[in-house]
């Protein structure tokens, strides 16, 4: 009697975060368009799907563990709800108080009418905001005389907005809320990798300034009848998307608590997925979505070098505070959808989202929902803190910055360790050897939000993606 081996679990995807979702999500979804059955086998180590992902309802209030919604610009995660069914479970933000506000000398200040992204679309309101000084704003003002930059060089964020539109540009608008997006440090992140519209933006038309003024211009143009906001989120909250992807999935198909110990090439495309505890499977392809520095583990014994790449990814940490509010303890008009605090400000938290503002449905009648985010890598300390420091830390900057003083109906706190990937000057280079890399191995495929873009229509794309491409290479 002869050993049959392991059992086939056709395409194998590591990761059930929204990325390996997605990619599984797409391979049942090609298989059945194709007319070709496709097995797929999704395993999770954790006992849960969605990574960072996690809606809570709790009395009245609804809880985002991690992202509340996302970005309609990019198509992806809208085109997947349109095919799956959710477009009418989708919410945008409410019309009015769609204001940002920006921390100075701890002090609210409107982020000035008609900034757009990183720079100003109207003057009038420039010139009237105490945001910036008078030198500040000139320094602005002077993009729109400014000659192009080498068009060939990785320029960090920093240098990039330093160099077009000045430090306080820099200090008070880019960094809080570019820098916030991927709680990183401008001086280091890419601007190609994170903003590569910014680059498109100069070479096109010099100056960011009037690029930003006749995108304002198409946009109003164009825009009345648009049929969602920039942000969207769903009613019932983000998990909205990971129940449905789960749901469509063939029965079976998905394995939690299976942590995989082992990738093992046992065939030109094929794989022997071991999964901690001994188990094996034999995969006819195998997807992993998971953080680089866990692919890196998982690659490492048959692709040394592709694992050197991936390990050298940095990762920063961060945590959230949500904290519930009867909205008569708040004194703040929350007139805004949140505010974003500078580095510079040297405070404990780097933003705050109105949450119950800027959706319906997140907080019930006379309350508020805020959340506080903390840490990153401008102040990664904060993200060591215990629980109670984190909670303690968010009242006392909420005291200063909104006048609270009264206790939280509500308290949750959510931790993200080495999370958020970080995209360094050179970001673009190593991705092309990665690529490369992995060219070398047929039946392999990575996804996730190292790669491309960390926003959830970017990681529904690299899941697509990475099923497309691995399918079309012939992993079955």
């Amino acid at each position: 009697m002869t050993d049959a081996g392991p059992p086939d679990a056709g395409i194998v995807v590591v990761g059930g975060g929204i990325a390996g979702l997605a990619a599984a999500h797409r391979v049942t979804e090609l298989a059945a368009a194709s007319g070709t059955p496709v097995r797929v086998t999704l395993l999770e180590a954790t006992p849960r799907l969605g990574g960072t992902i996690a809606s809570e309802r709790v009395d009245g209030f609804l809880v985002e563990s991690g992202a509340d919604s996302f970005l309609t610009e990019k198509p992806w995660a809208l085109e997947l709800c349109r095919r799956i069914g959710l477009e009418d479970r989708l919410i945008g933000t409410r019309d009015a108080d769609r204001r940002t506000f920006v921390v100075r000398a701890g002090r609210l200040h409107a982020l000035p009418e008609g900034f757009l992204l990183l720079a100003p679309t109207r003057f009038a309101p420039l010139l009237r905001s105490p945001l910036f000084t008078w030198r500040g704003k000139l320094r602005m003002a002077l993009d729109l005389f400014l000659r192009r930059g080498p068009a060939d060089s990785d320029e960090s964020l920093a240098a990039f907005v330093t160099r077009r539109l000045g430090r306080e540009a820099l200090e008070r608008v880019a960094q809080p809320l570019l820098g916030g997006i991927y709680t990183g440090d401008p001086a280091r992140l890419s601007v190609a990798a994170t903003m590569p519209r910014l680059l498109e933006m100069e070479r096109r038309h010099r100056s960011i300034i009037l690029a930003m003024r006749r995108q304002a211009r198409v946009a109003a143009k164009s825009g009345s009848g648009a049929r969602w906001s920039l942000f969207v989120s769903f009613a019932d909250g983000m998990e909205t998307l990971v129940r449905a992807l789960a749901q469509r999935l063939p029965e079976g198909a998905v394995r939690l608590g299976a942590r995989v110990a082992a990738i093992r090439p046992c065939a030109p495309r094929d794989f022997e997925v071991t999964i901690a505890g001994g188990e094996r499977l034999r995969a006819r392809g195998v997807i992993v979505a998971t953080h680089t520095y866990a692919a890196a583990d998982l690659v490492r014994p048959f692709a040394a070098d592709l694992a050197t790449e991936l390990a050298t990814i940095p990762y920063a940490s961060s945590a959230t505070v949500t904290l519930g509010y009867a909205r008569a303890d708040v004194p703040h008009a929350l007139d805004g959808f949140g505010l974003v605090v500078p580095a510079i400000e040297g405070r404990r938290l780097i933003a705050c989202s109105f949450s119950s503002v800027k959706y319906a449905g997140r907080a019930p009648q006379g309350a508020v929902l805020l959340r506080v985010f903390c840490g990153g890598a401008l102040a990664a300390a904060m993200a060591e803190r215990t629980d109670t420091e984190l909670v303690d830390a968010a009242r006392d900057e909420l005291y200063a910055l909104l006048g609270i003083v009264a206790p939280p109906r509500l308290v949750r706190v959510h931790r993200h360790a080495r999370a958020m990937p970080q995209y360094h000057v050179g970001h673009l280079a190593r991705l092309v050897t990665i690529d490369a890399a992995v060219a070398h191995h047929p039946g392999l495929a990575l996804a996730g939000n190292a790669y491309r873009g960390v926003g959830v229509p970017d990681c529904v794309h690299s899941g697509e993606t990475a099923a497309e491409r691995l399918l079309a290479r012939g992993g079955a």
